[in-house]
């Protein structure tokens, strides 16, 4: 049988299309605009979402047996807030979780409401990512919109509405929403009434790898298949990517060089950080994980590459990259704000550090190191726990480079294990459907018979040692220039 995984990222969908036995058989690509209207503000249109899925489904199947498909499941962008009314009818465009414009409901959650409160209620503090002070925005900026409110979802899941018409969310991706009780697996009944919603608005929860419903008849004849091809309802692209590198059950971390930033580790067992710098969410397969993430990532090489230098050549500005922990260039990676550790959408990104002989090449690299400084943050936070790893998977557009790789391995001091697959989210997707449909018992055997790992980039002792030292000055800046970013904001 054949399995669509469906990831809805940021700037674009990635449709990827798996057989029974886990080999990749399409992939397909299909961009759609982002706007920045304000500032600091991050939007797309879900009408422009479920367009351009519709047109990559076609295409990743045009030439399959299309009544071999069975299953079709998502990884996608979290804590985007989709709002619809009473008639189905998308209110404005979703407001994406790198939209940082609810630093004021962020404060009245986190310092009013209090951080204890939330973390009891949910497992976490709010962000200005987050989807509750997304919706509390709504509520004080525009309570026309408030108003009309009838169905409240999340980017993929206003997909996998279109496709079933079954308003449904999994577990994984409502934790980002700071509206769930991460522990227990159900919507706060205390976060509903401090956002003034109701829990009929909010989707139907389901893990992971459960089958929401079917296609439409109406989705069947479009797309030529047959309406007994089941939907599962996904993952957060974080999660999903988890399920794509095989970081399911005890202990296994992935990091995540996408647009975004993760550091991921998946536990047995429910655990909070007492700070909670570090997110506490449910898992996709079927148990919990944490996860350090920061705003931007891999999009801050691309910024550097392309907006700034102004090519597109990424691995050939690398080549000159030798001096390896020897840099005195520094990059604070924060281009929207930053989530993990710091939680302060008014970080920004700064270099320093610079002298008259600095190179472009010490410009770049202090870029992708910045990037594997940051995750290193996070990393210390999960180290406080008593959290021990020796190893982490890699994925995102990031982990095709091997000096970034090689950073990471080194900075971290980690053994990073290199997958056959780098797809992330979308294949994590399809081995989710392909679990809804019986091809695999649980999430746990199908990441053990698909993913399979090809190299092992090992960290070198003295060059650990060289970057132990310039983290210890990189960890100084951010806390120097804090009180410069609520300045110059």
């Amino acid at each position: 049988m054949l399995y669509i995984g469906i990831d809805l990222g940021t700037s674009a969908v990635k449709l990827l299309l798996m057989d029974g036995e886990g080999r990749i058989q399409k992939i397909v690509s299909k961009e759609y605009p982002l706007y920045f209207p304000h500032p600091g503000w991050s939007e797309q249109k879900p009408e422009d979402w479920y367009e351009q899925t519709m047109a990559g489904i076609k295409e990743l199947i045009a030439q399959a047996d299309k009544s071999q498909v069975a299953g079709i499941s998502f990884g996608g962008q979290m804590h985007g807030l989709v709002i619809l009314d009473s008639d189905d009818q998308v209110i404005r465009p979703a407001l994406l979780w790198n939209d940082g414009r609810t630093y004021e409901e962020c404060d009245y959650l986190n310092n009013v409401i209090g951080k204890e409160k939330l973390s009891e209620y949910t497992a976490n503090i709010s962000f200005t990512g987050f989807t509750a002070p997304k919706i509390l925005w709504v509520k004080n900026k525009e309570p026309e919109n408030f108003a009309r409110i009838a169905k409240i979802m999340l980017p993929k899941d206003y997909i996998a509405y279109k496709l079933t018409g079954v308003n449904c969310t999994d577990v994984s991706d409502a934790s980002g929403m700071l509206l769930m009780d991460v522990k227990n697996r159900c919507w706060s009944k205390e976060m509903c009434e401090i956002c003034g919603i109701k829990e009929e608005m909010l989707p139907k929860l389901y893990e992971s790898y459960e089958c929401v419903g079917t296609v439409t008849k109406e989705i069947a004849g479009e797309l030529g298949i047959s309406e007994n091809v089941k939907v599962a309802a996904g993952a957060g692209d974080n999660a999903a990517a988890a399920v794509g590198t095989g970081t399911v059950g005890d202990g296994m971390c992935n990091i995540s060089l996408g647009t975004s930033g993760t550091i991921f580790i998946s536990s047995k067992n429910f655990g909070v950080d007492k700070y909670n710098a570090l997110h506490a969410f449910a898992h996709a397969d079927g148990h919990y994980h944490l996860m350090g993430c920061m705003l931007s990532a891999a999009s801050c090489n691309k910024w550097w590459m392309e907006d700034i230098i102004g090519t597109d050549e990424y691995a050939k500005q690398q080549e000159g990259i030798v001096k390896l922990g020897e840099n005195h260039v520094y990059f604070l990676p924060y281009l929207m704000g930053e989530r993990s550790p710091h939680n302060n959408p008014n970080a920004r990104g700064t270099f320093i550090g610079m002298t008259m002989d600095t190179t472009r090449a010490d410009m770049t690299q202090a870029v992708l190191e910045g990037v594997a400084f940051a995750l290193r943050d996070s990393f210390e936070v999960a180290k406080s726990l008593g959290i021990q790893i020796e190893r982490t998977k890699i994925c995102g557009g990031g982990a095709k480079s091997p000096l970034w790789k090689k950073m990471i391995a080194n900075i971290l001091n980690l053994k990073v294990d290199v997958i056959e697959s780098e797809e992330g989210p979308a294949l994590g997707g399809a081995m989710l459907a392909a679990v809804a449909c019986g091809e695999y018992a649980n999430v746990e055997e199908a990441a053990a018979k698909i993913v399979k790992i090809i190299d092992t980039v090992e960290p070198e002792p003295e060059l650990v040692a060289k970057y132990e030292e310039r983290y210890q000055q990189f960890r100084q800046i951010y806390p120097v220039c804090k009180q410069l970013f609520e300045v110059i904001k």
